[in-house]
């Protein structure tokens, strides 16, 4: 883990967070700044600064990260109505923090194209 990264201090439980999942892979945690009602992070566990630096054997872990989107979604009941979810890559798409995170958004509605 960088030690200067945000969401691996977070993950480390260094910086408070609102948790609503952790496993052996992932975490996920309610955004800081939500563009919606409902606005959750769902956090690779290992460090991979973007989607352009995946390998193959992290196929798993992208697969859990939508697995656990899903469960949120219907605990959070998006499930039914809608919700977006967003991998933001390299700050033209507005990544912000340097380690891999789906955004899943709901709660309202959605239009597109996006932005």
């Amino acid at each position: 883990m960088q030690q200067a990264c945000l969401f691996c201090r977070i993950i480390k439980h260094e910086t408070p967070a609102d948790f609503m999942h952790e496993d052996d892979l992932v975490v996920a945690f309610k955004d800081l700044r939500p563009q919606a009602p409902i606005h959750f992070l769902v956090v690779s566990k290992k460090h991979i600064a973007t989607l352009n630096d995946l390998q193959p054997e992290d196929s798993p872990l992208i697969g859990q990260m939508f697995q656990v989107a899903k469960k949120l979604a219907v605990q959070s009941n998006i499930h039914e109505k809608g919700y977006r979810t967003v991998f933001n890559v390299n700050a033209g798409a507005g990544q912000s923090v340097y380690h891999i995170h789906l955004h899943v958004l709901g709660g309202r509605m959605f239009s597109w194209p996006p932005g």
